[in-house]
Protein backbone atom coordinates (compact mmCIF):
# COMPACT_ATOMS: atom_id res chain seq x y z
CA UNK A 1 0.00 0.00 0.00
CA UNK A 2 1.36 3.40 -1.01
CA UNK A 3 1.95 5.90 1.78
CA UNK A 4 -0.37 8.91 1.75
CA UNK A 5 0.88 12.05 0.04
CA UNK A 6 -1.77 14.32 1.59
CA UNK A 7 -0.49 17.10 3.81
CA UNK A 8 -3.54 16.73 6.05
CA UNK A 9 -2.58 13.10 6.69
CA UNK A 10 1.02 14.11 7.46
CA UNK A 11 -0.25 16.52 10.14
CA UNK A 12 -2.56 13.96 11.78
CA UNK A 13 -1.82 13.30 15.47
CA UNK A 14 -3.26 10.82 17.97
CA UNK A 15 -3.18 11.56 21.69
CA UNK A 16 -1.39 8.74 23.52
CA UNK A 17 -1.24 9.80 27.18
CA UNK A 18 -4.83 8.73 27.78
CA UNK A 19 -6.31 11.85 29.36
CA UNK A 20 -7.25 15.43 28.58
CA UNK A 21 -7.07 18.63 30.55
CA UNK A 22 -3.55 18.49 32.00
CA UNK A 23 -0.60 20.70 31.16
CA UNK A 24 1.47 17.80 29.74
CA UNK A 25 0.28 15.72 26.78
CA UNK A 26 1.75 13.18 24.36
CA UNK A 27 0.87 12.56 20.73
CA UNK A 28 1.87 10.07 18.03
CA UNK A 29 2.34 11.06 14.40
CA UNK A 30 4.26 10.08 11.29
CA UNK A 31 6.08 11.91 8.53
CA UNK A 32 6.61 9.48 5.69
CA UNK A 33 9.05 9.49 2.78
CA UNK A 34 6.99 12.08 0.89
CA UNK A 35 7.91 14.77 3.43
CA UNK A 36 11.67 14.61 3.05
CA UNK A 37 14.52 16.52 1.45
CA UNK A 38 16.92 13.86 0.23
CA UNK A 39 16.75 11.04 2.79
CA UNK A 40 15.85 13.18 5.83
CA UNK A 41 12.57 14.62 7.10
CA UNK A 42 11.92 18.20 6.02
CA UNK A 43 12.44 20.81 8.74
CA UNK A 44 9.34 22.79 7.81
CA UNK A 45 7.16 19.68 8.05
CA UNK A 46 8.49 19.01 11.57
CA UNK A 47 7.91 22.65 12.52
CA UNK A 48 4.29 22.43 11.34
CA UNK A 49 3.76 19.15 13.20
CA UNK A 50 5.06 20.72 16.42
CA UNK A 51 2.69 23.65 15.91
CA UNK A 52 -0.23 21.28 15.45
CA UNK A 53 0.65 19.39 18.64
CA UNK A 54 0.69 22.67 20.58
CA UNK A 55 -2.67 23.67 19.14
CA UNK A 56 -4.23 20.31 20.02
CA UNK A 57 -2.81 20.45 23.55
CA UNK A 58 -4.62 23.76 24.10
CA UNK A 59 -7.92 22.62 22.66
CA UNK A 60 -7.59 23.11 18.87
CA UNK A 61 -10.05 26.03 18.74
CA UNK A 62 -10.35 27.96 15.47
CA UNK A 63 -9.29 31.17 17.19
CA UNK A 64 -6.13 29.71 18.70
CA UNK A 65 -3.38 29.50 16.08
CA UNK A 66 0.45 29.19 16.20
CA UNK A 67 1.30 32.85 15.61
CA UNK A 68 4.98 32.30 16.48
CA UNK A 69 7.05 29.12 16.36
CA UNK A 70 10.70 28.98 17.39
CA UNK A 71 12.37 25.62 16.73
CA UNK A 72 15.86 24.28 17.45
CA UNK A 73 16.92 21.26 15.40
CA UNK A 74 19.04 18.75 17.31
CA UNK A 75 19.37 16.10 14.60
CA UNK A 76 17.76 15.07 11.32
CA UNK A 77 15.43 12.06 11.72
CA UNK A 78 14.51 9.50 9.07
CA UNK A 79 10.94 9.27 7.80
CA UNK A 80 8.69 7.22 10.07
CA UNK A 81 6.76 7.36 13.36
CA UNK A 82 7.36 10.27 15.72
CA UNK A 83 6.30 11.12 19.24
CA UNK A 84 5.49 14.65 20.40
CA UNK A 85 5.37 15.77 24.02
CA UNK A 86 3.78 19.11 24.86
CA UNK A 87 3.96 21.18 28.04
CA UNK A 88 1.65 24.16 28.43
CA UNK A 89 3.62 26.97 30.06
CA UNK A 90 0.89 29.61 30.00
CA UNK A 91 -2.86 29.65 29.41
CA UNK A 92 -3.78 33.27 28.79
CA UNK A 93 -6.86 35.18 27.70
CA UNK A 94 -5.14 36.28 24.48
CA UNK A 95 -1.77 34.49 24.40
CA UNK A 96 -0.78 30.96 25.43
CA UNK A 97 2.66 29.34 25.34
CA UNK A 98 3.52 25.67 24.75
CA UNK A 99 6.84 23.78 24.73
CA UNK A 100 7.06 20.86 22.30
CA UNK A 101 9.59 18.06 21.89
CA UNK A 102 9.50 16.00 18.71
CA UNK A 103 11.14 12.62 19.35
CA UNK A 104 11.99 9.56 17.31
CA UNK A 105 12.89 6.54 19.38
CA UNK A 106 15.03 7.67 22.28
CA UNK A 107 16.27 10.87 20.62
CA UNK A 108 14.82 14.37 20.49
CA UNK A 109 14.96 15.81 16.97
CA UNK A 110 13.28 19.20 17.52
CA UNK A 111 12.60 21.38 20.54
CA UNK A 112 10.09 24.14 19.86
CA UNK A 113 8.32 26.94 21.67
CA UNK A 114 4.92 27.85 20.21
CA UNK A 115 2.97 31.03 20.93
CA UNK A 116 -0.76 30.58 20.37
CA UNK A 117 -3.16 33.46 19.76
CA UNK A 118 -5.37 34.95 17.05
CA UNK A 119 -3.59 35.98 13.84
CA UNK A 120 -4.53 39.12 11.94
CA UNK A 121 -8.10 39.50 10.71
CA UNK A 122 -9.19 40.66 7.25
CA UNK A 123 -8.76 44.36 8.07
CA UNK A 124 -5.94 46.01 6.10
CA UNK A 125 -2.66 46.58 7.99
CA UNK A 126 -1.68 49.99 9.29
CA UNK A 127 1.62 49.65 7.41
CA UNK A 128 3.04 46.93 5.16
CA UNK A 129 6.16 46.70 3.03
CA UNK A 130 5.35 43.60 1.01
CA UNK A 131 8.32 42.55 -1.16
CA UNK A 132 6.46 39.75 -2.93
CA UNK A 133 3.50 41.39 -4.68
CA UNK A 134 5.57 43.68 -6.97
CA UNK A 135 7.69 40.72 -8.13
CA UNK A 136 5.33 37.75 -8.35
CA UNK A 137 1.90 37.23 -9.92
CA UNK A 138 -0.82 35.48 -7.85
CA UNK A 139 -0.42 32.33 -9.99
CA UNK A 140 2.73 30.86 -11.53
CA UNK A 141 3.45 32.10 -15.04
CA UNK A 142 2.50 29.82 -17.95
CA UNK A 143 5.13 27.19 -18.69
CA UNK A 144 6.73 27.20 -15.24
CA UNK A 145 7.18 23.50 -14.57
CA UNK A 146 6.39 21.86 -11.21
CA UNK A 147 9.02 19.78 -9.46
CA UNK A 148 8.35 16.26 -10.74
CA UNK A 149 9.59 13.76 -13.33
CA UNK A 150 12.33 15.31 -15.43
CA UNK A 151 12.77 18.35 -13.18
CA UNK A 152 16.37 18.97 -11.97
CA UNK A 153 15.19 18.86 -8.33
CA UNK A 154 13.05 15.71 -8.72
CA UNK A 155 15.28 13.37 -6.71
CA UNK A 156 15.94 15.81 -3.85
CA UNK A 157 12.65 17.56 -3.08
CA UNK A 158 10.34 14.66 -2.24
CA UNK A 159 7.82 17.19 -0.85
CA UNK A 160 6.70 17.51 -4.45
CA UNK A 161 4.71 14.29 -4.01
CA UNK A 162 2.34 16.16 -1.68
CA UNK A 163 2.82 19.73 -2.89
CA UNK A 164 2.72 21.47 -6.23
CA UNK A 165 6.02 23.38 -6.10
CA UNK A 166 6.99 25.63 -8.99
CA UNK A 167 10.37 27.31 -8.49
CA UNK A 168 11.62 29.95 -10.88
CA UNK A 169 14.84 28.21 -11.87
CA UNK A 170 16.30 31.50 -13.09
CA UNK A 171 16.41 32.71 -9.47
CA UNK A 172 18.22 29.69 -7.99
CA UNK A 173 21.78 30.22 -9.19
CA UNK A 174 24.24 33.12 -8.93
CA UNK A 175 22.78 36.45 -10.02
CA UNK A 176 24.25 37.95 -13.17
CA UNK A 177 24.39 41.38 -11.52
CA UNK A 178 26.24 40.04 -8.47
CA UNK A 179 23.38 40.98 -6.14
CA UNK A 180 22.05 39.02 -3.18
CA UNK A 181 20.03 35.85 -3.81
CA UNK A 182 16.26 36.18 -4.18
CA UNK A 183 14.59 32.82 -4.84
CA UNK A 184 10.98 32.80 -6.05
CA UNK A 185 8.50 29.92 -6.02
CA UNK A 186 4.78 29.19 -6.06
CA UNK A 187 3.48 26.44 -3.75
CA UNK A 188 0.18 24.81 -2.81
CA UNK A 189 -0.79 21.44 -1.31
CA UNK A 190 -2.24 18.76 -3.54
CA UNK A 191 -5.84 17.78 -2.86
CA UNK A 192 -6.58 20.51 -0.31
CA UNK A 193 -6.58 24.24 0.31
CA UNK A 194 -3.56 25.69 2.12
CA UNK A 195 -4.08 26.07 5.87
CA UNK A 196 -2.00 27.68 8.60
CA UNK A 197 0.16 24.57 9.07
CA UNK A 198 0.95 24.38 5.36
CA UNK A 199 1.77 28.09 5.38
CA UNK A 200 4.27 27.43 8.18
CA UNK A 201 5.84 24.62 6.14
CA UNK A 202 6.26 27.12 3.30
CA UNK A 203 8.42 29.20 5.63
CA UNK A 204 11.11 26.58 4.97
CA UNK A 205 10.24 25.41 1.46
CA UNK A 206 12.94 27.07 -0.63
CA UNK A 207 16.19 25.56 -1.82
CA UNK A 208 19.08 26.94 0.26
CA UNK A 209 20.25 30.42 -0.73
CA UNK A 210 23.75 28.92 -0.84
CA UNK A 211 22.91 27.85 -4.41
CA UNK A 212 23.84 31.43 -5.27
CA UNK A 213 27.47 30.76 -4.32
CA UNK A 214 27.56 27.26 -5.83
CA UNK A 215 27.26 25.45 -2.49
CA UNK A 216 24.51 22.98 -3.35
CA UNK A 217 24.88 20.22 -0.76
CA UNK A 218 23.01 19.52 2.46
CA UNK A 219 22.50 22.71 4.48
CA UNK A 220 21.17 21.65 7.90
CA UNK A 221 18.96 24.14 9.72
CA UNK A 222 20.00 24.75 13.32
CA UNK A 223 17.33 27.25 14.38
CA UNK A 224 14.16 28.50 12.66
CA UNK A 225 11.61 31.06 13.81
CA UNK A 226 8.36 31.57 11.91
CA UNK A 227 5.52 34.06 12.38
CA UNK A 228 1.98 33.34 11.22
CA UNK A 229 0.61 36.74 10.20
CA UNK A 230 -2.73 35.71 8.67
CA UNK A 231 -4.80 32.68 7.67
CA UNK A 232 -4.13 31.94 3.98
CA UNK A 233 -6.82 32.21 1.31
CA UNK A 234 -7.50 29.23 -0.94
CA UNK A 235 -5.02 29.41 -3.81
CA UNK A 236 -1.32 29.54 -4.59
CA UNK A 237 1.14 30.72 -1.96
CA UNK A 238 3.94 32.91 -3.28
CA UNK A 239 7.31 32.53 -1.56
CA UNK A 240 10.36 34.74 -1.76
CA UNK A 241 13.53 33.55 -0.06
CA UNK A 242 16.49 35.86 0.59
CA UNK A 243 19.44 36.31 2.93
CA UNK A 244 21.73 38.93 4.41
CA UNK A 245 25.02 37.02 4.67
CA UNK A 246 26.48 33.68 3.64
CA UNK A 247 29.56 33.10 5.76
CA UNK A 248 32.17 30.39 5.50
CA UNK A 249 30.32 28.24 8.05
CA UNK A 250 26.89 29.79 8.71
CA UNK A 251 24.19 31.53 6.68
CA UNK A 252 20.84 33.16 7.38
CA UNK A 253 17.75 32.62 5.23
CA UNK A 254 14.47 34.57 5.23
CA UNK A 255 11.14 33.52 3.75
CA UNK A 256 8.16 35.76 3.05
CA UNK A 257 4.98 33.84 2.17
CA UNK A 258 2.08 35.70 0.54
CA UNK A 259 -1.33 34.28 -0.39
CA UNK A 260 -3.28 34.75 -3.62
CA UNK A 261 -4.99 37.84 -2.18
CA UNK A 262 -1.65 39.54 -1.60
CA UNK A 263 -1.55 39.23 2.19
CA UNK A 264 1.61 38.28 4.07
CA UNK A 265 0.73 35.01 5.82
CA UNK A 266 4.13 33.81 7.11
CA UNK A 267 7.53 35.35 7.73
CA UNK A 268 10.48 33.21 8.81
CA UNK A 269 14.20 33.41 9.50
CA UNK A 270 16.62 30.55 10.03
CA UNK A 271 20.26 29.95 10.81
CA UNK A 272 21.83 27.06 8.91
CA UNK A 273 25.19 25.56 8.04
CA UNK A 274 26.91 26.27 4.72
CA UNK A 275 27.33 23.06 2.67
CA UNK A 276 30.85 21.78 2.15
CA UNK A 277 32.43 22.23 -1.27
Amino acid sequence: MTSSTLFTDAMALVRTDGHDGGDVAAFAGELNEHWTIGPKVHGGAMLALCANAARLACGDTDALQPVAVSASYLWAPDPGPMQLVTTIRKRGRRVSLVDVELNQGERTAVRAVITLSEPEHQAPPLLSFNPVVPLMTPEPPPGLEPIGPGHPMEHIVHLAHGCDIRPALTTLGPRSDGGPPVIEMWVRPKGAAPDVLFALLCGDVSAPVTYSVNRNGWAPTVQLTAYLRAIPADGWLRVICSCVQIGQDWFDEDHTVVDCEGRIVVQSRQLAMVPAR
